[in-house]
This record gives C-alpha cells, sequence and structure tokens, in this order.
C-alpha cells in the first residue's frame, strides 16, 4: 500500500489516557444550513461561532458563485447576498459536499428558479433526494431532471400539507426554507427533530419567518412576503462532543467537553453509562470518567432524533470492541455505514456484518496499522481506535475528517494524545 507524497496523513501513537477539557467547534450541521438560508434575503447576515472546516469553505465557495460576497474571519462568516442572480449550482462544488443541495430549497423561494447537480459527499449509501423533490412539486414547482442536474421552477410557491415518507434532515430543511415565503399555512408532519433544525428555525424567525412547532414532528409554516438578513450564533456540535467523549472513554480518561447542551446527548450518554463509563453533566458541559477494565458491551441502534445518532455510531463502535462482551449494532439511517468495518478490523477489533448488523466481540486488544478514512465520522473513529492500539496508527484520506472537525488533532494534543499530522514520505505495507 503506497500513498502519494505530499498527502497529509495522522501518526497516532496508542497508551495513553487523555485528560482536560475540549470546547466544541459550532456545529457542521448547522453552519452549513443557515448559510444556505441566507439566500432567501439580500443583505448582510452574520453568523458567529462558525467552525472552520472545509465543509464551509466548501459551501462558501457555493455561495460565491451564485454572487454572494463572504467573509470568513475567527469564527464569524458575514454573507452579502445582494448581488445574487444565479441560480445554477456547479458541478464541481456540490460534488464535494451533500449538504450543497440545502441551496435549492431557498433559491427556489427567493427567485423562483434553482438548477443545482446531485449531490454527493461521503459514500455512505444511495441517500435519495425525492421527498425534497415531491414538496416542491407538490408546492407549485416544476420539477425537471438533466443530466445529472436537478431543475426547479416555481414563479410563486404555495403552502401544503405533507407528511414525509421518512424524518429526513435535508427535505425537512428544504422544505421548511421554501415554505417561509409560500403563500399560506404550510404544515409539515414526521418531520426531523434534530437540535440543528431548531437552530435553523430560530434563524429562519429572526430572519422575518413564521414558524411553530420547531423540535417537535410537525411544523407549521406561515408564509410571509419578504425576509431580511439576520445575526445569528451557531449552536454547539453535539456530534463533535460525542466523539471526544468517547476518546476520554477509550483511554481510560478524564475529559469533559463544553459548549454543548447535555440534552441533545441523552441516549448517547445513557449507553455510555450502560457500559460503565461515568457521565457527569452541567448547564452546559459534560464530562466523562472511566476504566475500560470494567467497560461491558449493550446493543445500539441507531434511528433519527432523539433516538442514537448515526453519526456517532463508529465511534461507539470502537468503544464496544474493548468493552467485555458482545453487542450488535445496527444501522437502521445509512445503508453502508460499515464501510470502515474492515479499517477497524486491520487494527484488531472483532467484527461481523450481517446487512444492517454488526456483531462486535469485544475485549480485544487493538494494535497500530495503516488504515484508511472512508468517510467523515469512520476518520474520526479510526483516530480514536489509534488511541488505544499498541504502537504507531497511520491514518490516511484524512481530508474527511478535515471536512467535519476543526482542529482535530489539536484539540486532541491538548488532552494529552500523541498524534501528529504529516505530509513526509509514507512507509510501504
Amino acid at each position: 500500500m503506497t500513498e502519494a507524497s505530499g498527502e497529509p496523513r495522522l501518526l497516532i501513537r496508542g497508551g495513553h489516557r487523555l485528560e482536560g477539557q475540549v470546547a466544541v467547534s459550532g456545529a457542521k450541521n448547522s453552519a452549513l444550513k443557515l448559510m444556505a438560508a441566507s439566500l432567501l434575503a439580500p443583505g448582510v447576515s452574520i453568523l458567529h461561532n462558525v467552525p472552520d472546516i472545509q465543509d464551509v469553505r466548501t459551501m462558501q465557495e457555493v455561495l460565491e458563485y451564485l454572487g454572494a460576497v463572504v467573509d470568513f474571519a475567527d469564527g464569524t462568516l458575514t454573507v452579502d447576498t445582494t448581488a445574487v442572480q444565479s441560480q445554477v449550482a456547479p458541478y464541481e462544488l456540490v460534488q464535494r459536499m451533500r449538504a450543497s443541495i440545502q441551496i435549492m430549497g431557498p433559491l427556489v423561494a427567493r427567485f423562483g428558479r434553482a438548477r443545482v447537480p446531485m449531490p454527493g459527499g461521503c459514500n455512505l449509501g444511495p441517500r435519495k433526494i425525492d421527498i425534497h423533490l415531491r414538496g416542491l412539486a407538490d408546492m407549485g414547482g416544476v420539477v425537471r431532471l438533466d443530466h445529472g442536474f436537478v431543475e426547479v421552477t416555481a414563479p410563486k410557491l404555495h403552502a401544503i400539507d405533507m407528511f414525509l415518507d421518512y424524518p429526513s434532515v435535508g427535505a425537512t430543511e428544504n422544505l421548511l426554507m421554501a415554505a417561509v415565503m409560500a403563500e399560506g399555512t404550510t404544515t409539515l408532519e414526521n418531520v426531523a427533530r434534530e437540535p440543528e433544525i431548531v437552530d435553523l428555525c430560530k434563524f429562519l424567525v429572526s430572519m422575518g419567518a413564521d414558524i411553530e412547532g420547531a423540535g417537535s414532528s410537525t411544523i407549521r409554516v406561515n408564509g410571509v412576503d419578504e425576509m431580511h438578513p439576520a445575526e445569528h450564533t451557531v449552536l454547539g456540535d453535539r456530534i463533535e462532543a460525542g466523539t471526544f467523549l468517547v476518546a476520554g472513554a477509550v483511554t481510560g480518561g478524564e475529559v469533559e467537553v463544553t459548549g454543548i447542551s447535555p440534552h441533545v446527548l441523552d441516549l448517547f450518554s445513557s449507553k455510555l453509562r450502560s457500559i460503565g463509563v461515568q457521565v457527569h453533566e452541567n448547564t452546559r458541559s459534560v464530562k466523562v470518567r472511566g476504566d475500560p477494565a470494567g467497560y461491558t458491551t449493550v446493543d445500539v441502534s441507531t434511528l433519527p432524533y432523539p433516538g442514537f445518532p448515526t453519526d456517532l455510531q463508529a465511534q461507539m463502535m470502537v468503544l464496544l470492541s474493548i468493552a467485555e462482551g458482545v453487542s450488535v449494532v445496527t444501522e437502521n439511517v445509512f445503508e453502508n455505514r460499515f464501510g470502515f468495518v474492515d479499517e477497524l478490523i486491520r487494527l484488531g477489533a472483532d467484527i461481523r456484518v450481517d446487512g444492517n448488523h454488526a456483531v462486535v466481540t469485544g475485549g480485544q486488544s487493538l494494535t497500530g496499522a495503516i488504515v484508511r478514512c472512508p468517510d467523515l465520522r469512520a476518520g474520526a473513529a479510526l483516530a480514536l481506535a489509534g488511541l488505544v492500539a499498541e504502537g504507531c496508527t497511520e491514518l490516511r484520506e484524512v481530508y474527511h475528517i478535515d471536512r467535519g472537525y476543526e482542529h482535530f488533532e489539536e484539540k486532541l494534543q491538548t488532552l494529552g494524545a500523541e498524534v501528529e499530522r504529516t505530509t513526509a514520505e509514507p512507509r510501504h505495507s
């Protein structure tokens, strides 16, 4: 196995107990949608606590391609959408990141037209946008699929009553943003309830939207004639928080994450406690302490919020790999979310995959090896495995981690991890 010289990699030497405090960044899954929402009104919107990650930079490029002027420094992102005229997003940018599809709703709402390539991002199986398109069509949009592009045109959107086939986060967000200026009252049932949806609703309301039911399974949107720019602070990233809490747990350390409301991790924290990890919650922080020698396995099934987050499934599987016993991890959200299992097995884990179930035989001693990041969350999970593996783990294709984690290795270093980013000539295996 070889890799081109100059490609960044993480070298992780395991065996260090992590201790200390780490502040979570703004939520990736919120910031990207808030940036898209800024397209709804001409003028200058300001977002604070925005993470400096590759996906945010990609969305910045998308907005700039459309004609927006974007300034991003020290966690504050300013978007001036006054000069936006284009309603066509470029293939090269949208293929990098699935969240780019979220510009569709705002563009149709403001300009009556959007032309967006089918989205890319992590390879987690077929994540269709049928619900997005059906909702926009019901609202009066004419939907056309053309050579890998989706084009929606609608001189004026009207309200709908719609029950979503599945509580899709992306569809909820797109239809919500389209509905804010639709004529009449839109009722969306069986919608996603994620905290990031609530954050988007708060921003939209500050822009002039009339929304009821944020955080519940039914959202009502009373259409308004126009929106205006606004200022908003992005909520803390619960997935980043969970990742660093697992880092503390797998190393038998004591780690506190700050800048997060504990209730958004209720089920995740409950699973940690069942395994044997001590979890202490404060108003805006969560602390873990544990001893892997006393951990026992639990079964985990991913579900839309408030269920167990699919974005923390891979990290939890690392913890289950070193706990005593046999557990079953069931993935109910994405079809290809076990793509990282082969890499985790290379480090010594004992896992057997059967469809959407993974049987994890715990109590394993992990050893360092060369592994690759197949996607964003899997990359973070493999880094956690490297923290407890004997010897050195070389993690390749770390651009996946850079898409969603701000200063990932630096934060691990502050907790006592021995991790280094390098672009030196790679070794061979």
